[in-house]
């Protein structure tokens, strides 16, 4: 079997650092939004080979940018996010047979320096997450937005998120500031989602320690993919990992650069000895086969290849990181690796709609 290099044209210099768009994927979106404004629903799912009439795919990596946040997010220049509307969301989940997505903000989250900001702006996130789900019942999830790394005001927000709003999980970030999620300070926030048997979605953010450090190469490049890596070792090696089992943790893109340093993780929990039985008793490798993946950014062939020889397709879930790819990357990944059909139908909504069952598609 063999496969096309994909070609992906240079980033928007204006964009923010954040996992920049590309030129002609935000004329897409462009063409896109206008077009939906004429056309119905559904129409965009008869185009494409991969594209379906009856939208399926539950997308569990969909960001969104609503415009008080992103004025508050550049008044503390923090980036904005993509360009983002409501009529090219539902534009591009049409062409991508999204049947729903999953809404999560976009990186840095809420939080810059003021807890007190951050919490208002949370409640603000979160409200507009619902406004949205309620005109759209059937085309949006919401992950809570957390004010961290104030973990008193997150318990207050995780509250209002499952128990006013019925969220379906909740949005966390890789890092904050210099602390991953496995710091001691974060504590008691796990100890309640573990309580609560929730799904956590984590998307990478730009760690405090790595920003910069090449010119012209974006923390999005290496930096994204290697936070992700780094929580997850503050999980397993702190033990928070095995002390809260009950949290279902959904990592990005395949699970960043985690498969591929697998090996010295495990190299690191045999120089441990005893030790390591007591924060990691079941072993590291028994802790990332029950996370969750999902596939934005992580679907080549080689991606599939090296998160599947240590994970079955059981936690793999559809991805898009819209707004800063389209749905049909994913499809189009998923294609090029030619999953038998029982294994893409997990994929693409069987997985999710297990661990949340109240995204069924009828």
């Amino acid at each position: 079997m063999t496969y096309e290099k994909r070609v992906i044209p240079n980033a928007d210099s204006a964009s923010c650092d954040c996992c920049p768009p590309r030129r002609q994927f935000i004329g897409q979106m462009a063409g896109m939004a206008a077009a939906s404004l004429i056309l119905p629903a559904g129409a965009f799912a008869q185009s494409g080979k991969s594209a379906i009439a009856k939208p399926r795919r539950i997308d569990v990596h969909h960001h969104f940018a609503p415009p008080f946040w992103a004025a508050q997010a550049r008044a503390a220049g923090a980036g904005g996010g993509a360009p983002w509307s409501m009529e090219a969301t539902l534009a591009d989940m049409d062409l991508g047979g999204v049947s729903k997505s999953i809404l999560s903000i976009v990186q840095p989250g809420t939080w810059f320096k003021d807890d007190q900001q951050a919490r208002a702006l949370a409640r603000e996130v979160n409200d507009y997450a619902a406004k949205m789900r309620s005109t759209h019942p059937t085309r949006f999830g919401i992950f809570t937005t957390l004010p961290m790394p104030d973990a008193e005001g997150s318990l207050k927000e995780i509250e209002y998120g499952m128990d006013t709003l019925k969220a379906d999980g909740v949005g966390m970030f890789t890092s904050y500031g210099n602390k991953w999620l496995g710091d001691a300070s974060f504590t008691p926030v796990l100890s309640e989602l573990n309580r609560r048997k929730a799904v956590v979605y984590v998307h990478p953010t730009n760690p405090a320690c790595c920003s910069a450090l090449q010119p012209g190469i974006g923390a999005s490049t290496i930096e994204y993919a290697t936070d992700t890596t780094r929580t997850i070792a503050s999980l397993l090696f702190s033990g928070a990992a095995s002390r809260f089992p009950d949290i279902r943790w959904i990592w990005s893109h395949s699970g960043g650069t985690m498969p591929f340093l697998f090996a010295r993780f495990e190299r690191l929990e045999d120089s441990m000895g005893a030790k390591a039985k007591a924060v990691l008793p079941r072993g590291s490798l028994y802790e990332v086969k029950r996370f969750y993946y999902e596939t934005a950014q992580g679907n080549t062939p080689m991606q599939f290849a090296a998160l599947l020889k240590m994970i079955p397709v059981s936690q793999v879930l559809f991805g898009s990181d819209y707004p800063y790819r389209p749905a049909m990357e994913c499809v189009e990944g998923l294609d090029a690796y030619r999953f038998k059909a029982s294994d893409r139908r997990a994929i693409e909504y069987g997985n999710a709609e297990r661990i949340m069952p109240q995204l069924k598609v009828a």
